[in-house]
């Protein structure tokens, strides 16, 4: 649904000011820069870019407000989402105004990077209403992955612990552009289906579905390659819920194919590119994963993390404080500074409380229920195609964040919550000649049939 409050202009000067200054694709294109260009900055985890990922929000929306202004009316559109993100923003602001929070600093800046993500969300909500500007952005995507994924791959093959070749670390294991290889993990496990769904559906050309096809091939290859076990099997539920999604039908076999030729041209990069190292990876599963259930860091986290939440059940200890607070409740020793949970669904309880922890909840119950209702025949639509693709994105990384804290960095954090937004939107509004294609062919195909009981 949209709203809009309308001032009628007076006068030819009036007239020329209604005009739009700017127009929905370039908030758009605005917004999808932002967003790709955190992950190049280190995934925006250094105060310098963690500040412009804030400011370019900032401004995003200021130019949207300005081209309200010049158009001399105001129009809204609600979306589904703005509720639970408006009510988790008011119990932050709670904790940081009240005092209840640990650290007051802290729960401000993350307030203000929420901030920023709400802004970005509004801004891509507010902006994105026709199936036309989903072509550019696909390819653009397309392009953006390539490119990314190539590096990353080639850097991987010979690596000398600088990210970019350039800036030295003390610490982490680096892939791409992002210190730590998980968080490079889950930024491929959200852009990964869009190629993927570009592949199995009927809006590109058969030379281009092979293209997305063998990008998707390699970005997923880069999950394996950089040794994120989170992201292998984030990835693997992944292209399990994106063939259920793809459910053999006679008139989709075609789709299939496309699909298992990605797949198998990914195996074969995998076995031509990782070799001894890949398999030594996989190989250590079963050991790392046995020494961590018999009383590993992380499972130590998770029991610590309970106790924490158990002090402040209903409200937490504050946003952002889980680094202040948890040296309190650690029941181990370590040299390490533990900065996140490794598990953003525990960090949320400790640090929001019940509360906190119920808003996500509904966050999550809303976008899967307004997205569910788009997936009927979604290969016809760009809508429903749209749609997958963020919520498989959307799947891939909750999956991860069991075992991490992809959504503590706020490249990958503002991305999801962006796919969200888009997945939970309401259907794009698509030409009549693209509708009058997709309606033909729905006539001319063959229904299955049913049987009566």
């Amino acid at each position: 649904m949209s709203s809009a409050v309308a001032f009628q202009p007076e006068g030819p000067r009036a007239a020329k000011a209604t005009r739009p200054a700017l127009s929905n694709s370039m908030l758009l294109a605005g917004a999808g820069a932002i967003l790709l260009s955190a992950p190049l900055a280190f995934g925006a985890v250094e105060p310098w870019a963690i500040f412009a990922l804030q400011a370019s929000a900032t401004l995003l929306f200021l130019a949207w407000g300005a081209r309200q202004w010049v158009n001399r009316e105001i129009q809204f559109i609600s979306h589904p989402l703005h509720w639970p993100m408006l009510a988790f923003v008011a119990l932050v602001t709670l904790q940081w105004l009240t005092g209840w929070t640990a650290y007051r600093h802290a729960t401000y800046s993350l307030l203000l990077l929420y901030l920023s993500y709400g802004l970005l969300v509004f801004v891509v909500t507010q902006t994105l209403q026709r199936a036309s500007q989903l072509t550019n952005a696909a390819w653009v995507l397309s392009g953006y992955a390539a490119v990314l994924a190539t590096f990353s791959l080639l850097r991987g093959l010979a690596p000398n612990g600088k990210l970019y070749g350039i800036w030295a670390l003390t610490r982490g294991l680096p892939y791409g552009p992002y210190v730590n290889h998980n968080h490079y993990a889950g930024l491929m496990e959200m852009l990964t289906p869009f190629l993927l769904v570009l592949a199995a559906t009927r809006f590109t050309s058969r030379e281009r579905k092979i293209a997305a096809a063998v990008i998707a091939a390699v970005m997923a290859g880069t999950i394996f390659l950089c040794g994120s076990r989170g992201g292998m099997l984030a990835f693997a539920l992944q292209a399990v819920l994106l063939i259920v999604l793809l459910r053999p039908r006679q008139e989709n076999w075609k789709q299939h194919l496309v699909l298992g030729v990605g797949l198998a041209a990914m195996i074969g990069v995998l076995v031509w590119i990782g070799g001894n190292e890949l398999t030594r990876r996989l190989a250590s599963i079963h050991t790392e994963a046995q020494q961590e259930l018999s009383g590993g860091v992380r499972l130590a986290i998770d029991r610590d993390g309970l106790r924490m939440w158990r002090e402040k059940p209903l409200l937490g200890w504050g946003l952002g404080t889980f680094p202040v607070v948890y040296p309190q409740f650690r029941s181990f020793y370590t040299n390490f500074f533990i900065n996140q949970a490794h598990n953003d669904y525990l960090q949320l309880l400790t640090e929001t409380g019940l509360a906190g922890f119920a808003i996500g909840i509904w966050f999550l119950v809303v976008t899967f229920r307004h997205a569910w209702t788009k997936l009927d025949n979604w290969t016809e639509s760009a809508s429903g195609a749209l749609t997958v693709a963020a919520l498989v994105g959307c799947v891939g990384i909750l999956v991860h964040s069991l075992l991490d804290f992809n959504l503590q960095i706020p490249a990958n954090a503002a991305i999801f919550y962006v796919l969200c937004a888009i997945a939970a939107s309401n259907p794009l509004q698509e030409s009549p000649r693209r509708r009058s294609r997709r309606s033909h062919r729905l006539i001319l195909e063959p229904r299955p049939e049913t049987t009566a009981s």
